[in-house]
């Protein structure tokens, strides 16, 4: 799926009926300066992340190519599968904690990674951007307790932390 500039898109999933946003930046360019991700949605699609149930009903609103290699779980449920995920450990707390602590945005209910991958396909909203990146921003103090506590490329060496680190496009093999 093309998607160009200035482009509206129409949502219509489990969780978001009749949400539309426009494109207003080019797709996987044009990042806010202090945001500089390691990992595209699609890659960590394809590492493992959040065990395998984030955004399988999602497919037709990004582009196909994310999903062809996407570690999706087969579960009906909705329950994640650690397995599904690099690291194999389960490093996400329920949506319903997000919710409480007010991480969730109104106009992206499934959290961080929602907002990322509209943000990556060219959606701008300046506060909600600037929000999500000092969040992102924020998680740095998880590589730094890796570093400091791991040998370098010791992936068994804490690895739920390590699972949470990839959640954030940062790529958590390389520490």
């Amino acid at each position: 799926m093309a998607i160009k500039a200035k482009e509206v898109i129409r949502v219509n999933d489990k969780m978001q009926k009749g949400y539309q946003y426009e494109l207003t930046a080019s797709v996987g360019k044009n990042f806010d300066s202090e945001f500089n991700p390691e990992l595209t949605p699609c890659e960590m699609l394809e590492l493992g992340v959040f065990g395998g149930v984030y955004m399988r009903d999602c497919v037709k609103e990004f582009p196909t190519s994310w999903f062809k290699e996407a570690k999706l779980s087969p579960r009906a449920d909705n329950k994640p599968v650690k397995e599904i995920n690099y690291f194999g450990e389960n490093a996400s707390q329920p949506l319903k904690v997000w919710r409480q602590k007010s991480w969730i945005y109104k106009d992206d209910p499934r959290g961080w990674f929602q907002w990322y991958c509209r943000y990556f396909m060219g959606r701008r909203i300046k506060e909600e951007d600037a929000r999500q990146i000092k969040r992102w921003k924020a998680i740095k103090r998880h590589i730094v307790q890796v570093k400091n506590n791991c040998r370098s490329g010791d992936e068994s060496c804490r690895p739920r932390q390590r699972q949470a680190i990839l959640h954030w496009a940062y790529d958590s093999r390389n520490i």
